[in-house]
């Protein structure tokens, strides 16, 4: 029977063949494997001689299955979710590896999913750097409403009031939140509600969770019923070089869904060497962390610092073939988590300006990435390098690129030329051009990932003096020395990403021709995006950041212009003549750190060259505002701050269903709100008004979770034991308090024993000479103007005076711990005698209030006598029943 099986298989498998099959000895031994290293991913090969799980891509699943159930019994198959053509093999030995290589139906052995681990969590973000804040100042209506983005890794925070209502699909579960997972979302996509930190690149997009447990792409019918146009992956496994089923899965995804795009974040093992592939061995290169980053269609971002120096820890290219790779990088505080996040949020913003002018379209996920990569500014070696790719990513170019039609898009066949002709603008000094495309999914392991290859070109039309350009592109020799090597002008048949730029801008025309080179899978859709760089933008300041007095602040701007020295000045709104802040500042460094002076006004700052000045908008000069809670009673509560020089008024904001709302303004530092107001919402915070701009906002404060006990902050004993009682109060506010009553407990009452009328102080210490010695109970008596009355929690302090003891409960039940409280700093020798003077029991304890212990004592009446460290001598009468 089971040699039947077999032999129809192999009919199925192999129907023009001639096979003898004997019996099932030989058939093991047919199944003996030839080298078929294609089939096998490195990091299966490295693994041990144990039973292990594999991921196996197979021609036909339901024919597999049988197969293994009739040729390995005892290793199990699971099938891969979602993954029609993948399954486990689970328990499978070494020898019973080679047996599987052999099938004709197994395509591909990789490894399983392996654990995920976050790519740093971040310390700080500053949009400026990258030109976020210059979008949300020039584009205001660019928030990335409607869109929809994943965050794959752990579960973030659903109780964030930066997700307030744009999370998607977030269910209760018992997983722990993830400080790291809601770090990204409100990178990415964060409302600002808690603080003006908490604003995202895309802070009115939807958000929806999903596990990086599964390594391999989401189910992509549910990815579209969330209408999840862009995820982002900040994480990673161990430095990974080859093209495996995840890269190939990645890839096909981007194929099936040309609108989805997926970020990964680089990795942080820049400084690691890989320990297989082409590039193995060499140190600090080819070391992003997981095969999935070696896809094709997919985006990979490195981090820098705040000067778009690359970060030392950023992973670094090639890819395993010579690809480039990481493709971007932005600011990241060292870590590449962040620098990621950054890009999916900036790639929702250029989703949005193309479907808002494109009838509700979303673009193809191509002409997202050619908007990001040719307006990227160039950072570290000239033109592209394995360490920044081609460059650190500038939000405000990206989205200029979509908003001013700088692209094309089309479709082109093996042997066919594409053509489009550019005219530059007046003054016009550089021209990038870059040419993407989705490529098919190559094979596992291949050796090579491109499979159709578009080549770019860029000619330059003066007068019949036709000048072609190619694209840059790098050595991917395994020498370090060849990888450093500068970018040449050359046909690239590696990358699916080309880019060619022009210095200096003289002629009339340019011709951008695209041709499909080798297209084999086609035809092939492409994207194209193209600039002629502005000469300068402000980055910083911009009217909608202000700045801190006394702090150092960075002053951003963009420049393409030649080499140039510029005088960069300052002016108060009202002043009549401008400040010096430095007299000779190169503009293509592009930031200077400034000490902002003790002015409290709006400001402008400008750049002076000797051909043209550069002014800035109109900026809040202004001290930090620290909101805070006076009360929280349950009738109302009361919100005040500090005065801020030079305000002219406060702007309060009040949470909305989504996102902090106008609330109120107002000239006053305090504000009362009723009962009905805090059930509306217990979130608020304040923004002064300083004339025409704003200053920084506020934190944002929650009401109905200040640890407050109406006007209370804390009611405390300062210490618990002491030979004279004193405590310690302290308030939220004064407003409207006309009274504050210590009272003491006594015979199971509490009485008034002090009361301030007059001079009520936020701190107040009480001391009460009255105390019994032992245990007293205290409260505090709060009454408002208003008649109404407050009370603190009960508090309890022991009076122990010089040379006394006190022992408690008396009596106490055998076994029950006795209570032994002395002399606050003294030390004791308890000795415990019966009632005939025998010593039972002794110890010594160093603590203010100690434990004697009574087990296996019997009933009966004892002397415990207690000896400090002076000598001194104290004896009190117990009782055990």
């Amino acid at each position: 029977m089971f040699l039947n099986t077999i032999r129809g298989w192999l009919r199925v498998c192999f129907p023009l063949s001639v096979l003898v099959v004997a019996g099932a000895g030989q058939l093991a031994a047919q199944y003996k494997p030839v080298p078929t290293i294609s089939k096998l991913a490195p990091t299966v090969r490295a693994t041990g001689s144990g039973q292990q799980t594999a991921r196996v891509s197979v021609t036909n699943r339901t024919a597999f299955v049988e197969w293994m159930r009739q040729t390995l019994p005892g290793v199990r198959v699971q099938p891969e979710p979602g993954q029609p053509e993948l399954a486990l093999v689970v328990g499978a030995t070494k020898a019973q590896l080679e047996v599987l290589l052999a099938s004709p139906l197994v395509q591909f052995v990789d490894v399983p999913n392996r654990p995920a681990h976050e790519e740093r969590r971040l310390d700080r973000a500053n949009p400026v750097v990258n030109g976020v804040a210059a979008v949300h100042q020039y584009y205001p209506g660019l928030t990335g409403q409607g869109l929809t983005v994943s965050v794959k890794e752990n579960l973030l925070d659903p109780t964030d009031i930066d997700f307030k209502g744009r999370l998607v699909d977030v269910t209760a579960s018992s997983a722990p939140v993830s400080e790291h997972a809601s770090v990204m979302a409100t990178l990415i996509a964060g409302g600002g509600n808690s603080a003006r930190s908490g604003k995202g690149v895309a802070w009115q997009a939807r958000i929806t969770p999903a596990d990086y447990a599964n390594l391999l792409p989401d189910n992509l019918t549910d990815l579209n019923r969330r209408g999840v146009s862009v995820q982002n992956h900040s994480y990673g496994t161990g430095i990974e070089n080859y093209y495996g089923l995840e890269s190939r899965a990645y890839d096909a995804q981007a194929r099936q869904n040309p609108a989805l795009l997926h970020v990964f974040s680089s990795g942080n093992s820049g400084n690691l060497a890989p320990d297989t592939g082409r590039y193995e061995g060499l140190s600090a290169v080819a070391n992003l962390t997981g095969q999935f980053k070696m896809s094709k269609n997919t985006l990979s971002v490195g981090a820098t610092n705040a000067q778009g120096e690359v970060a030392p820890l950023s992973s670094r290219g090639p890819a395993y073939d010579g690809r480039v790779k990481p493709e971007l990088v932005a600011f990241g505080d060292d870590g590449s988590s962040d620098a990621a996040a950054l890009v999916s949020g900036i790639s929702l913003l250029a989703q949005q300006a193309y479907r808002d002018l494109n009838g509700g379209a979303l673009p193809p996920s191509s002409l997202v990435k050619a908007a990001l990569l040719n307006s990227a500014d160039d950072t570290g070696r000239p033109e592209v390098d394995f360490d920044s790719g081609f460059g650190q990513v500038d939000a405000l170019g990206t989205v200029r690129t979509v908003l001013n039609g700088r692209y094309r898009t089309g479709t082109i066949g093996q042997g066919q030329t594409e053509r489009f002709q550019l005219i530059p603008p007046p003054g016009a000094r550089k021209l990038k051009v870059t040419l993407t495309w989705t490529d098919p999914e190559a094979i596992a392991n291949a050796s090579q990932a491109l499979v159709n290859d578009l080549d770019l070109e860029v000619v330059a039309l003066n007068f019949g003096r036709d000048v072609q350009y190619l694209p840059w592109t790098l050595s991917s020799y395994p020498n370090l020395d060849s990888l450093a090597l500068p970018a040449r002008r050359r046909p690239d048949h590696l990358n699916n990403v080309e880019q060619v730029t022009l210095t200096g801008v003289v002629q009339d025309y340019y011709m951008i021709v695209i041709r499909g080179f080798n297209v084999t899978a086609g035809p092939q859709t492409f994207s194209v995006a193209y600039e002629f760089e502005r000469e300068f933008d402000w980055l910083n300041p911009l009217k909608t950041r202000s700045l801190q007095v006394g702090a150092t602040e960075q002053i951003a701007w963009q420049w393409a212009g030649p080499a140039t020295t510029a005088r960069l000045e300052y002016k108060p709104f009202d002043a009549a003549g401008w400040q010096i802040i430095n007299p000779n500042l190169d503009l293509s460094q592009r930031n200077y750190a400034w000490q902002v002076p003790n002015i409290a006004a709006p400001v402008q700052l400008r750049l002076v060259t000797p051909d043209t000045t550069y002014v800035s908008d109109t900026v809040a000069v202004a001290r930090e505002l620290a909101l805070q809670v006076g009360y929280a009673c349950p009738e109302e509560g009361l919100l005040y701050w500090n005065r801020v020089p030079g305000a002219t008024g406060y702007q309060i904001y009040r949470l909305g269903a989504t996102h902090l709302q106008p609330f109120q303004l107002t000239t006053d530092t305090t504000l009362v709100l009723s009962k009905t107001q805090q059930d509306v919402s217990s979130y608020y915070a304040v923004e002064p008004v300083l004339g025409p701009v704003r200053g920084t906002r506020s934190i944002t404060l929650d009401l109905a979770n200040t640890g407050l006990n109406c006007y209370i902050r804390s009611f405390v004993p300062r210490q618990l034991v002491a030979d004279t009682v004193k405590l310690q109060l302290e308030l939220g506010s004064l407003f409207r308090l006309q009274s504050v009553e210590l009272q003491r407990r006594e015979l199971g009452e509490f009485r008034t024993i002090q009361t301030i009328r007059a001079g009520i102080a936020l701190s107040t210490k009480f001391t009460d000479l009255a105390a019994a010695p032992g245990l007293n109970e205290y409260q505090v008596k709060l009454q408002d103007i208003s008649g109404r009355v407050f009370y603190s929690q009960v508090e309890s302090a022991y009076l122990v005076r010089r040379n006394e003891l006190l022992v408690f409960p008396v009596p106490v039940a055998v076994g029950e711990p006795l209570r032994v409280v002395g002399e606050p700093g003294e030390s004791l020798q308890l000795y415990l005698f019966d009632s005939l003077g025998r010593l039972v029991r002794k110890t010594t304890v160093t603590g203010t209030i100690n434990e004697f212990d009574t087990k296996g004592l019997r009933s009966g009446m004892y002397l415990l006598r207690a000896r400090t460290s002076n000598g001194a001598s104290i004896t009190r009468r117990v009782v055990l029943r």
